[in-house]
């Protein structure tokens, strides 16, 4: 089946399911006209309906997840099972394809839920990004063949950057890239902060420690580099870089670091 024929349902119009939506609805894969949305709040579907006239909303689970090709469960974790249980009926061939975006459902949880052991349910576990299409989206699958990999991978590569990784590796990935997105902004806030007292006005700190970023991007996506080729290209013997850097490391930078990110993803 072609992309063009798919109806894609996605339960939860939230934060996440929104973002997909949105996400999908500006992409060239799947067409805008089968792309079917639920959510309980009416609000937040008018805004998709605002947004992007085509797409089908409904504040019926059912009715979106009617003979849909794909279902993306885009709710809080604790209505997973829930949600499963009320449109699990529908199930018919055993040819749809269920993805979760649940954080801490696993994928023995999901398939245990559906009852039927040849499901093919997908795990991802995308990042706020996703809104402005920069997602990381870490995939995991079960009883899924390769060319629904590829299907559910092309998906989210519209919407960012993906990794197929074993679902053992998704706790990881969760803090490394979702979690990521805090940490990332946490630095930011320290460097404005200090920029501050130096002297800097917070909106001209800001403007600088972004782009500063922009520009360390660029230099690491370069073929061969390495964070450390960066840092030796900027610490002359006796000047003012290596002393930053070793004063961060007297108070702890990478080992805060590390343990903030195994903090986040040894725990369920």
């Amino acid at each position: 089946m072609q992309t063009t024929e798919l109806k894609v349902a996605i339960i939860g119009a939230g934060n996440m399911g929104g973002a997909i939506a949105r996400g999908m609805a500006a992409g060239k894969l799947i067409p805008t006209k089968n792309i079917y949305v639920s959510n309980p709040s009416q609000e937040k579907l008018d805004r998709l309906k605002d947004d992007f006239p085509e797409i089908n909303v409904s504040t019926s689970n059912v009715e979106t997840a009617r003979g849909a090709d794909i279902i993306i469960f885009a709710v809080k974790p604790w209505y997973v099972e829930s949600v499963i249980s009320e449109i699990r009926h529908l199930v018919n061939a055993g040819n749809e394809i269920f993805i979760s975006i649940a954080a801490g459902v696993s994928l023995t949880d999901l398939s245990k839920w559906f009852d039927v052991s040849n499901t093919i349910i997908f795990r991802v576990i995308p990042n706020i990004a996703i809104e402005i299409g920069q997602s990381v989206s870490t995939i995991s699958s079960l009883n899924a063949s390769p060319e629904q990999q590829k299907l559910v991978v092309d998906i989210f590569s519209e919407l960012g950057k993906t990794f197929v990784v074993p679902e053992s590796q998704m706790n990881a990935f969760m803090s490394l890239t979702s979690c990521g997105i805090a940490f990332a902004c946490r630095y930011i806030r320290a460097a404005m902060e200090g920029a501050v007292e130096m002297g800097i006005y917070p909106d001209v700190a800001k403007e600088a420690v972004i782009q500063t970023l922009r520009g360390t991007i660029g230099l690491l996506e370069a073929p061969g580099s390495h964070p450390e080729v960066e840092i030796d290209k900027v610490t002359t013997p006796g000047g003012i870089t290596i002393k930053g850097l070793n004063e961060m490391e007297a108070n702890g930078f990478t080992n805060a670091v590390i343990k903030g990110l195994k903090a986040s993803g040894l725990n369920k």
